[in-house]
This record gives C-alpha cells, structure tokens and sequence, in this order.
C-alpha cells in the first residue's frame, strides 16, 4: 500500500518499464506474437498476482462460515432490478446475486482476475477482447453459463440497460461466439480499457428474461450464478440474502475467504436519526459513522463500555471524489465563472467544518485529492499536463493552466476579505446591490436561487443553512428545499433544478465512466452524471487521453489535466472527505488484518468480513 503524498509524482515502475521495453521490440519485429490468454489483466502491466494465486492479499482464506450481518441503510426501494434506469433499486442484488466474466482484486489500483471466465485474451493495442468460460460455471438453478447468455446480458445492458452501461457498447463493432465457451468483442475505437470494463459487466440468464420486459422495475430478482439468493423482501423496508450452499464458485481461488456470512440484512429507514438508535440497540450490527465528532462522543452506550460492540477505523488511499453543492450551468444564473467562484468564497468552510465536524476532515481541493492523480493546486501545468491543455487555453476558466485553489479563510477578518473579493465578482458579472441590499441585475431581476435536498440529508441541511446566511451578505437569497427521496432521483435525472447535493467517488484508475459523469453528451441526454451541464471540449479531450493512455505517466498527465479543468470550472462547491472510514460494529464480526488499498469500499464489508464468537 502507498504511503506517499498525494502531491507527489508516481515513481517509475521497473517491471513497468520493462513490459513496455518489450512491446516496443515486438513492435520492431517482422512477425509479432501471437496474443495469449491469461488469468488476468491490468490496466498498465501485468497483474501482481501469479495464475496459480491461492487467495486475493486482502481476506483470511481460513475465515469461518456462518453466521450473519444486518447493516442499515435510509431511504427506500422499489425494484430488485439494479440494472436500468427506471426505480429505486434495493442495494446490493448486482454484486451478491449476479457475477461478472472478471473479479476486481481492491488491493490493486485496476486489475481483474478469472471469474465466471477461466481467461481474458487481447492484444497490445487491446483492439478485442476475448473470454473463454469456466466449464464449471452455473447460476443458481444448476443451468450452465453460456456465450449466448453473455452476449445477450451485454447487448441488453448496452441498449436497455442504464446509462453508465451504454458509452462501452457504442465502442463494440462485433460481439461474437468463437467457440463452444468463447466469446470475442471487436472494438470500434482505442479505449485501453474496455476490456477491463467489459470483464466488469453483470451475467444475466437470457432465457429468464423470456416475456418479460427488461426495462421495468420488478421485485423479482435476477436468476444470478452469485454467492447469494434473495430469501425474503419486505417490499421497501428490508432484504435478506442467504448464502447458496450449491453455488458453483465457492472453491475458486478468487473467492476464498470471501463471502462468509450466511445471512446478509439490509434494513431501510425513513428516519436516519433512528439507524443509530437500531445500532445502539443491536437490532442492526454494524454502522459506518460519517461526522467524527459523533464519532468521538456518542459513542458511551452500554454495549459499547460493554465491550460487545467495537470501533473500528479503516484507512485508505483513493482518491476524494468530489461532494459538495453543484451549481446546474444550464441555468444562466450561473453561466458565469466568476459568479460561482463569488458563491464558494462566500461560503467559510474552516468555521464549517469546525461545527460540523470539529475541524477534522481535510477539505476536498481538487476531483482526485488524496491520490498521486491530484493535480497540485495553485501551481501551473507544465510538461505533458500543460501539453495536453494547450490547444484549449483560449477556451479554458482563468485559473486552469496557472493554478487554482479554493479560497482559504484562516480567521474571521480573512472571511471579511473573502466576502468583499465575492461583491466584486459578483459587480464585475453584472450584478449589483440596490438601495435595500438585494443583489440585482441590470434588468432587475434579484439573484434568486433554490438550494434542493432529501428528506434524511439533516447534516447537509445544516452545513447549506449556514452558507444561505452567509450569502444574505453579498445581497443573494438563497433557500433550502427539502424533498423526499423519489422526488429528488426525478428531479435531478432531469436536471430540473438549481443547486443541489452532489458526489461522485473516483477510483485509482479513471476510465469510461468519466465519460457519462463529465462528458458533453450529458448536457442535455438525460440520466448522465454531468449534473453541473458542463459541456467542454477541453474535458472530452482529457478523457480520451486517458483511455488511449499506454502508459502510467502520460495516463496520469491526463488525469490531472482533466482535474485542472474541473476544479478551476468551480462547478461544484467542495466540502470535506474522509481519508477514512469510521466502522462500529458488534464484536463477533471481524475484517481481515491486511487492508486493501482501496479501504472500506466496494469489495470490503460484506465481502471479506466473518462472524466468529469468542
């Protein structure tokens, strides 16, 4: 696991560069070699782990079976079809009751490994991809898993499916059967990491889906080949799954030490406040704490001085994401650059996160703080960064390739300057304060806005409620709306409001789905998470730098080219992140003692996690 600054180059990487070395002498060659199949793949390299691995680093493949975990979550659901647009989906049916042709190894910033399929083969420019199946792979009604049921899943999920499955199935010019457990994709473009995104796709029997439409919301769960079946639903309230004791892949080396407990629970609540009263309660079992202050005093509960329930806090090295309030650039309130960037100096995140979190979480100052794909903030692009970014400078926000950094307030005469820095902003976009202190434009119109939230989102509310206060100062009247949450999925799939909440996690390797967060399709397509409108030609050129990327260097250039673009477009109003998760839990449930690089997040709990009583 790294420990280096985020700030920091990548260093060189021998065995890199000597894979690289190699594909450059193949390349010189009359006759190149012939592509192989193989266990695994990489984005850059070769995988860390051999063929014959025994188990992924990060579990304890002795870990016991048995036992169960009830984990609470807010809101609701109204479908066991996790797979399109359409619905409030319940959460986890994808990754416990469907599998995918390649599993992801999180102690690796992008490598998959054989899952449903035995190996993957491409070529070095990874113009195709071709998987051949396990003889043994079954889903959870004994049928065997064929290339027609995996070209059918893809195609379906491709025009059907939701949008983030959509922009790789655009890229594929022929899907194929080469051979009775072969399927071969041709692409239509260079993308490094579509086969990768490809091995990620979910599985689905062709023939359950006979007569049935795909893109309906349903409580029927999908027939999978996973680890789990659905045992019970209480239709939007709760789910069991129960582990399958005839699943086909419980003795793979990938799976070992994974998926242990028998019983999985999600319990949904209407009232957050209440998920950790369930908690103390020990009604739910485990509970990720997200505000450390809470986190430092609330935690003195019988079964906590008990001993019965633990703390647990578990690092990790990925990038921030972004979280924080998005201004929707397809209003033309804020259209313009200086009136967002007045907006985010006018909010003091230092007194913020001071009574919200007392002053514990770094703030977020860029899309991949945290991670060496960070741009360095306030300082100027330079090598292939600025390469990259220089046939846009004219087109490109001040603060792009000279360096920006969000504004900083180290005491309350600093956030007096910063306020008066806003006024001039605001004066320099055309509006000005009238006689009674109303920020109006040249036509009279005020600078009006709606900030929109979820019912549940009270620490949200409460940080948004301090920022409209703020800007009472500069002559704006904002306020706070709060909806439930089938409201807010409705509202904002259409981009049908003005200022609302808005994360997106970031991964170690950015790929496709940047493409449907930030690309200019998302515009006016609906459903895309391009929630700001940003519609930027410079953006759509880092992205396809990144895909095509051979690379780690010019990969990360790209990368942070693509940061430099979005955090000096001050489309978002950034807070704070984690760089850990806070994890209380009842004793008997237990992670294993090596943590994965990627933290508590997706392949962690439920999925390494055991139940062992003393």
């Amino acid at each position: 696991m790294s420990t280096e600054s985020p700030l920091r180059p990548m260093r060189r990487n021998p065995a890199l560069m000597g894979a690289l070395a190699g594909l450059v002498l193949a390349a010189l060659l009359p006759h190149p070699a012939v592509a192989e199949p193989k266990h695994g793949i990489a984005m850059y390299g070769e995988p860390a782990l051999p063929p014959d691995f025994v188990s992924l680093p990060q579990v304890n493949p002795d870990a016991p079976k048995g036992g169960a975990i009830t984990i609470a979550l807010p809101g609701t659901f109204d479908s066991l079809n996790p797979f399109i647009t359409s619905g409030q989906p319940v959460v986890s049916v994808s990754s416990l009751v469907t599998e995918t042709l390649l599993g992801r190894n999180y102690d690796e910033p992008f490598s998959l490994y054989g899952l449903l399929a035995e190996s993957v083969e491409t070529d070095a420019a990874r113009t195709y991809a071709e998987f051949t199946l396990r003889e043994a792979a079954r889903f959870s009604d004994g049928s065997p898993v064929t290339p027609e049921d995996v070209l059918w899943s893809f195609e379906t999920l491709g025009t059907d499916g939701a949008p983030r499955y959509h922009t790789a199935w655009k890229k594929i010019a022929k899907a194929e059967q080469t051979g009775p457990r072969k399927v071969r994709f041709t692409f239509t473009t260079e993308d490094r990491e579509l086969p990768l995104i490809l091995g990620l796709r979910p599985i689905l029997k062709k023939a359950s889906w006979e007569g049935r439409d795909f893109t309906a919301t349903s409580f029927d769960p999908p027939l999978g080949s996973g680890p789990y079946l659905v045992e019970k639903v209480e239709r939007g309230t709760s789910v069991i799954y129960r582990r399958n004791p005839d699943w086909w892949g419980k003795d793979l080396p990938f799976n070992r030490g994974q998926w242990n407990f028998d019983e999985i629970r999600y319990e949904y609540f209407a009232n957050p406040q209440a998920i950790f009263e369930a908690f103390k309660s020990g009604f739910i079992t485990s509970f990720r704490e997200t505000n450390p202050s809470k986190w430092a005093t609330a935690y003195d509960f019988p079964a906590r001085l008990a001993g019965d329930v633990v703390k647990s806090e578990i690092p990790h090295h990925r990038p921030s994401g972004i979280e924080g309030f998005v201004f929707n650039t397809r209003n033309p309130l804020f259209r313009d650059w200086r009136v967002r960037e007045a907006l985010i100096q006018a909010f003091h995140f230092e007194f913020v996160n001071q009574v919200i979190n007392g002053g514990v979480q770094p703030r977020i100052e860029s899309y991949f703080s945290n991670s060496p794909l960070g741009m360095i903030p306030g300082t100027p692009a330079e090598g292939l960064e600025r390469a990259l970014l220089e046939p846009f400078a004219d087109s490109l926000i001040p603060g792009t390739l000279d360096g920006y950094r969000l504004p900083f307030a180290s005491d309350e005469r600093d956030y007096r300057r910063k306020l008066r820095g806003s006024a001039r902003l605001m004066e320099e976009a055309g509006w000005l304060v009238d006689d009674r202190g109303i920020l109006r434009d040249a036509g009279g119109t005020p600078f009006r806005f709606e900030i929109l939230l979820s019912v549940g989102q009270d620490e949200l509310i409460a940080v948004a409620s301090i920022w409209v206060e703020a800007l009472k100062q500069l002559g704006v009247e904002a306020r706070v709306s709060i909806i439930d949450a089938a409201q807010m999925r409705e509202r904002t799939k259409d981009y049908n409001f003005e200022v609302t909440h808005y994360i997106r996690s970031l991964s170690l390797s950015p790929g496709n789905e940047l493409v449907l967060y930030w690309g200019s399709g998302g515009v006016t397509s609906p459903g895309s998470g391009n929630w700001m409108g940003m519609n930027s030609p410079a953006a759509d050129a880092m992205i396809a730098a990144l895909l095509r990327a051979d690379n780690p260097g010019s990969f990360q250039a790209a990368v942070r080219a693509l940061d430099r673009i979005l955090t000096a477009g001050r489309y978002v109003m950034p807070i704070w992140y984690s760089d850990r998760a806070r994890i209380a839990h009842r004793k008997e449930l237990r992670y294993p003692a090596k943590i994965p690089l990627y933290g508590d997040w997706n392949g962690f709990q439920p999925d390494t996690w055991w139940y062992q009583a003393d």
